[in-house]
């Protein structure tokens, strides 16, 4: 077994309960950690034999266009998607991330981790 991680993935998305989110979008971050078998592709060093990280970069960005109110639901999106595309995929763990969020506070940023393994 082992794992891919993607990490600090940044986009410009449109997630959130208020009307402006909505418009204006904020700022996200989203870290993505899989695991999989890598024993056969790290003997045969074969693209078509592991977990194409593209890929899951891509999921993510496809995913984070699309408009949610709230960030678990977009979290579960990724993944579920993840699962249905990439079925070398053992277990996958998301976490995404509003930077500066607007809840009336100096705070960094406000995240959703979610974990799940392979239904």
């Amino acid at each position: 077994m082992g794992k891919i991680k993607l990490n600090n993935i940044r986009v410009h998305a449109q997630h959130g309960c208020l009307k402006e989110e909505s418009i204006i979008g904020s700022d996200y971050r989203v870290d993505l950690e899989v695991a999989a078998d890598l024993s056969k592709p790290s003997q045969s060093d074969q693209l078509k034999e592991t977990v194409d990280y593209v890929h899951l970069n891509n999921i993510v960005k496809e995913e984070m266009r699309v408009k949610s109110k709230l960030l678990e639901h977009v979290a579960k999106r990724i993944l579920d998607r993840i699962f249905l595309e990439i079925p070398l995929i053992e277990n996958a763990e998301i976490s995404v991330s509003k930077i500066n969020p607007p809840i009336g506070g100096d705070v960094e940023s406000v995240a959703v981790v979610l974990s799940k393994p392979k239904p």
